[in-house]
């Protein structure tokens, strides 16, 4: 089990509102108060549910997109390299499409306090739709970064329909707006670089004050603005982490309690101290029916698109596929073409020694051929160099002036 702290007070402080900083006194709170709760989200309590985080060092979305070939990590989510290259935006987005993936336990536990009337509002630097997956009512959720839910034009913003994105991103295809003479890119409403935060994030920036107990799961609290948030709760309401670590400011309050563990341990805790872990663990339940309900609806989508495809279209999309794939993964250099086409025109010359013949074969490219193509082999292959995006985002002390960080939470 993880372990609780409230450190770097000493431990001779007292509490003001709690009996003591643990949550068997937290559990006794919220039963005798009924507090109204603010709860604040980050990736951490999605991992679980098979989503990566953005920013660990080899697990995370940013080291493994290499695949894409952007000139830096963060280019999928750059609004200026959208408009002129969307595709790799949309590559990424038919793997973290709303529908795939599960809702974690930790998820349930928040549609778990809005079932209860205790939830007041919910906070989330996610992408992934997961609380809405878990049944979280729309109105209870500020997503500071955006998420999948919606989508609209990057030019005159018109809305999309909801059924025609979730077709395109099946089918990896780049929509466009349907209003008249417009034409524009598509995209899901989350916040991209260089783009500002939701107006509904800064409305909702005072809410924290309103809240009788503040619940802070699976973000290192690293990103501004969305770290100054637990700081607009009030000095006497008890506020709780629930994370891997530690995090900067949680702790230095009377009444702050760490339950340092992983995100669904510890609400399934916190949930056996109220006595709602029975319920807790019913409501996930009923996720695994309606996940597995989604699946099918995916794969049926997808075998009627591909009945209404004649053969001829469904070759051309496959040879397209494949010329993408190829052109991506190869990068062939123009050097290495040259050399290439000028070693075959001399194969085709006749031999006129025994010489010449072993002349050729030391000379003749390590080149592999799969399916009519000629391929680097993996001896001589490349490596892929990738931009360092260091100092993409520059944090700033005022709400106002704070550029955003890209979606997600960050561990």
């Amino acid at each position: 089990m993880g372990q609780e702290a409230s450190q770097p007070l000493p431990d001779n402080v007292p509490s003001r509102t709690l009996e003591k900083r643990d949550i068997a006194s937290l559990a006794k709170y919220i039963k005798r108060k009924n507090p109204k709760i603010v709860v604040m989200t980050g990736a951490g309590i999605s991992t679980s549910a098979g989503i990566p985080d953005f920013r660990s060092p080899t697990t995370g979305l940013y080291a493994n997109l290499a695949r894409l070939n952007l000139p830096y990590a963060e280019a999928v989510f750059d609004i200026e390299y959208f408009r002129e290259h969307p595709e790799p935006f949309y590559t990424l987005a038919r793997e973290l499409y709303p529908g795939k993936f599960r809702p974690t336990i930790t998820h349930s536990f928040i549609r778990l306090l809005s079932d209860k009337g205790l939830l007041l509002k919910l906070f989330t630097q996610n992408i992934d739709c997961l609380e809405r997956a878990a049944g979280v009512p729309d109105e209870k959720i500020v997503e500071a970064h955006g998420s999948f839910a919606r989508q609209s034009c990057i030019d005159c913003h018109s809305p999309y329909p909801e059924d025609k994105m979730y077709a395109h991103v099946r089918r990896g295809e780049v929509p466009r707006c349907e209003a008249p003479q417009c034409g524009g890119l598509v995209k899901p409403e989350i916040v991209f670089f260089k783009e500002p935060l939701p107006d509904t994030f800064t409305r909702n920036r005072a809410v924290p004050a309103m809240a009788d107990l503040c619940i802070v799961m699976g973000t290192s609290l690293s990103v501004m603005p969305f770290s100054i948030l637990p700081n607009f709760c009030v000095e006497n309401t008890p506020r709780l982490l629930i994370n891997k670590e530690k995090v900067p400011g949680l702790g230095s309050r009377a009444d702050d309690v760490l339950l340092i563990d992983d995100c669904d341990e510890g609400v399934r805790r916190l949930a056996r101290e109220l006595g709602w872990l029975e319920e807790l663990e019913a409501l996930w339940a009923e996720t695994h029916d309606k996940t597995q309900e989604d699946g099918k609806k995916a794969s049926t989508m997808e075998k009627e698109k591909n009945v209404e495809k004649t053969k001829d279209q469904i070759l051309e999309d496959e040879v397209d596929k494949l010329t993408k794939e190829v052109e991506a993964t190869l990068k062939v250099s123009s050097d290495h073409e040259s050399r290439t086409k000028d070693q075959l025109a001399r194969m085709e010359k006749p031999v006129s020694s025994e010489k010449e013949q072993v002349e050729r074969r030391n000379e003749t490219p390590a080149v592999e051929k799969s399916d009519g193509v000629l391929k680097e082999s993996p001896v001589n292959g490349g490596v892929h160099n990738s931009k360092d995006s260091a100092g993409v985002l520059d944090e700033e002390e005022e709400w106002e002036e704070v550029v955003n960080e890209p979606p997600g939470g960050i561990l």
